[in-house]
């Protein structure tokens, strides 16, 4: 089996870069400042993005949230009708007091509210906290999720502990909320405060940043 290819984004290479981290295939990069600047304006999406209007208004209030990457998600349904499944990746950051990164991670399992599933990680960057959530959807944006939409997000402390990288997919996909855990886990795990690209080979998976 060949080994999945990734392609650095020139932003990894930035001296003002502070986090890394890697999405596998099937994430399409949407551009930041162009949801920003359509805000309040139907969004178009002719050409290679048809009917993915919705979706794309999504990220736009994703984005409101202080989001700084976002990535459309596109696989197919394996254990369905082969169908697409669509989702959307973000990341965040979220400011908080001092505090060993250990708890900073404990803190966020104990509080999310409604969560169906919470567990704690010890990823290669230190602890982290993976969170299932159900949100409703704005029934502006068309989207068809009457049950809502499947979020699965990981608290990601950072090394000073004052900070807490935000890492969220969000999907109508309901019924396949296992499989999107383990999506997320291993994006997760690609996480990195510290540049790994130095020591890369053109072999490594690279990955990349926001």
């Amino acid at each position: 089996m060949s080994r999945a290819s990734y392609v650095i984004d020139d932003s990894a290479r930035s001296p003002d870069a502070d986090i890394w981290f890697a999405l596998p295939p099937g994430f399409i990069p949407l551009p930041l400042q162009e949801l920003t600047t359509t805000e309040g304006e139907p969004v178009q999406t002719e050409g290679p993005l048809p009917g993915l209007g919705p979706v794309l208004r999504l990220a736009q209030l994703l984005l409101e949230t202080g989001a700084v990457h976002c990535s459309l998600g596109l696989h197919a349904d394996d254990e369905g009708d082969g169908g697409p499944l669509l989702s959307l990746f973000t990341l965040a950051w979220r400011g908080t007091g001092w505090a060993p990164r250990s708890v900073l991670a404990a803190r966020a399992a104990v509080g999310a509210e409604g969560a169906a599933h919470i567990e704690i990680l010890d990823l290669p960057c230190g602890p982290a906290a993976l969170v299932q959530t159900r949100l409703d959807a704005p029934s502006e944006l068309g989207l068809g999720a009457p049950h809502g939409l499947l979020q699965v997000t990981a608290h990601v402390p950072c090394f000073d502990g004052r900070r807490i990288a935000i890492l969220s997919l969000a999907t109508t996909a309901g019924g396949h909320a296992e499989h999107y855990r383990d999506l997320l886990r291993n994006i997760a795990g690609t996480v990195s405060f510290e540049d790994p690209l130095p020591d890369a080979s053109d072999s490594d998976v690279v990955p990349n940043k926001d």
